[in-house]
């Protein structure tokens, strides 16, 4: 079932953000759907960086091209601000969806970009990024290549600006609509009368974010598609690795951790490993007749 098929059913679409074939094989065991490809969590643990577009094309082709090799589950990917003007946007789109999106995420921030615990986000025109929509729009070589149109405009305009600006971006084509920063539950409810029936709209859940709501339920009772959890893996396996490695220098041990962490045994089971070396002995030359 392709994600346009999926967001037809009219049914909330939970995505987790993953960084890597781990973090989506995990999640994709976990039960979800599909998968958010997070440009802030891959920031994170490729470069141990900001946030701040440090992150080329390259290295988001390369991660999805592993994560599309691991699971089978669509993937949107956050590709930023196109990574340029139109014509990179263009080109974006084509190698992302050459790579395996189901859906790439084209936002209005320019291209020197702040982080997302940032409140001043300066933006691109509303006419350029209509512009790069259309860009995005006929670059891709199939329909069902979703592109997502963000808007950061709430943290540096008003609503009704940015408003304004989500139907610009859904005339221009958008197969669905982000409007980023929304913190009023009032907003969230014009956003989604606005545009009930006709795009799908998109929300993100940050873990100890300022959104009006804090569950798929409620977005779900709003009406929403979609809703991205993009920190939630990132920040919980920092955590978790901080922690660990903080009592390894300190016990010299992990003794008091490991009713907690998977072992050889069992983390080889969850990557599959009994599998390939089963699949290799068919592939071994003492297995063969001549």
């Amino acid at each position: 079932m392709s994600f346009r098929q999926m967001l037809a059913r009219s049914r909330l679409i939970a995505m987790p953000g993953v960084y890597d074939s781990l973090s989506a094989l995990l999640a994709e065991r976990a039960g979800f759907e599909g998968l958010f490809l997070s440009g802030s969590a891959l920031s994170y643990t490729l470069l141990a960086r900001p946030d701040i577009g440090l992150v080329t094309l390259t290295e988001v082709t390369a991660t999805l091209e592993r994560i599309r090799d691991r699971v089978s589950i669509p993937v949107l990917v956050d590709a930023d601000s196109g990574f340029g003007n139109a014509l990179n946007v263009a080109r974006t789109v084509r190698v992302l969806e050459r790579a395996g999106a189901a859906a790439i995420q084209i936002e209005d921030q320019v291209n020197h970009k702040s982080p997302g615990n940032l409140t001043a986000r300066p933006l691109i025109s509303k006419s350029e990024m209509v512009g790069k929509i259309k860009a995005a729009l006929d670059a891709r070589h199939s329909s069902e290549t979703l592109i997502s149109a963000r808007s950061d405009a709430p943290f540096t305009e008003t609503f009704d600006q940015a408003l304004d600006r989500a139907r610009a971006y859904a005339e221009a084509g958008a197969d669905i609509i982000f409007v980023e920063g929304l913190a009023e539950l009032t907003h969230l409810q014009r956003l989604t009368a606005e545009f009930a029936g006709r795009k799908p709209l998109l929300h993100n859940l940050l873990d100890g974010g300022k959104s009006p709501v804090q569950t798929s339920g409620e977005l779900a009772a709003l009406g929403y598609s979609i809703v991205l959890f993009p920190g939630t893996a990132v920040q919980s396996a920092t955590s978790a690795m901080e922690k660990t490695l903080q009592t390894l220098k300190t016990e010299g041990h992990t003794k008091s951790l490991r009713a907690g962490m998977h072992d050889a045994k069992s983390l080889n089971a969850l990557i599959g490993t009994p599998d390939f070396l089963a699949a290799a002995q068919n592939y071994d030359e003492h297995n063969f007749k001549s």
